[in-house]
């Protein structure tokens, strides 16, 4: 059974400390939704209840996943096969509906529909522009201001799994994930492979899903989108100066051409600033790309850093 999905929506963690996960995700630019003794909701200024859900545990770990469908019929068809759960509540800001499933390496997977608007929070103005063809800032100093940086929205995971081929073709045949960039090591293997969303002559990301296989499966990274260049550089100062761990950056990737900057969660799980990324549409081919291509950047760290 497939459906193709509109979007990621969000990721779901464990962890042993709701404040020092709150602290860190407010700092990086997320802000509370809705917080319980057991369960922590942070959203982007997108209006979805949420794109990072922390439940309490003893075990700091990323659970898994959630895309969102177009319409809650993609969710009944899904239902309908044994792989699925019926449809139930989604818990948290805004509701919704929500199937579930796991996937071949074990992680969680939610497929949501009908969420609930939550109202949209403010960003920041794109500031004028002086530059060597234009002076659109003739005569007004440009001031930003200091803070963390604006996070609109979940933009898309990473995962490691443990055989890629076999990842690739469960999302592909369940979800309707095209490819983007496959990375080949040789003529006949893969590394993994960037997956965009399917929506025909619409534009998309880049990718929603990038598989690694690594021979093992461990949560990679997330990105999450922040407004600009200038508000990416911001909230790296800002997380700077609370003593956050940096992870790698910043650069401009060449797969993606997204600008990034990598930080390590309270607890190691890897996430991005990342601005100024591709979009995509089905008149766009798959391509193959190797691996120094990927582990580069177009400026910036030139390698050592993780996957787009």
């Amino acid at each position: 059974m497939t459906v193709r999905v509109a979007d990621i929506a969000f990721v779901r963690f464990e962890a042993p400390d709701l404040d020092v996960m709150e602290s860190f995700l407010t700092a990086f630019g997320l802000q509370r939704s809705a917080r319980d003794d057991r369960t922590l909701y942070m959203r982007g200024t997108d209006d979805e209840g949420f794109v990072h859900v922390t439940h309490l545990g003893d075990t700091p770990r990323f659970v898994g996943l959630a895309f969102a469908a177009e319409q809650l019929t993609d969710l009944e068809a899904l239902s309908r096969t044994d792989a699925f759960s019926p449809v139930h509540d989604l818990a948290g800001p805004g509701g919704g509906k929500v199937v579930q499933t796991i996937d071949p390496d074990g992680f969680q997977v939610e497929i949501v529909a009908e969420r609930g608007s939550v109202g949209r929070l403010p960003m920041p103005v794109p500031s004028p522009r002086n530059n060597a063809r234009t002076t659109e800032r003739a005569g007004s100093p440009l001031r930003l201001g200091a803070g963390p940086a604006h996070v609109k929205r979940l933009g898309h995971c990473v995962i490691d799994v443990t055989d890629f081929r076999t990842s690739e073709a469960w999302y592909r045949e369940h979800f309707g994930l095209v490819t983007s960039d496959e990375i080949a090591l040789d003529e006949n293997t893969a590394l993994g492979a960037f997956l965009r969303c399917d929506r025909g002559d619409r534009y998309v990301d880049h990718h929603t899903l990038f598989l690694v296989g690594i021979g093992r499966s461990q949560f990679n990274h997330a990105a999450f989108e922040v407004a600009d260049f200038d508000d990416l550089m911001r909230g790296n100062s800002h997380l700077a100066a609370a003593g956050q761990t940096h992870q790698w950056g910043i650069g401009r990737h060449i797969l993606g051409s997204q600008i990034y900057d990598y930080w390590l969660d309270p607890y190691g799980h890897m996430v991005e600033h990342w601005t100024d990324g591709d979009l995509f549409n089905n008149d766009t081919p798959p391509n193959s790309a190797s691996l120094d291509t990927l582990l580069g950047s177009q400026w910036g760290p030139t390698s050592g850093h993780p996957p787009a």
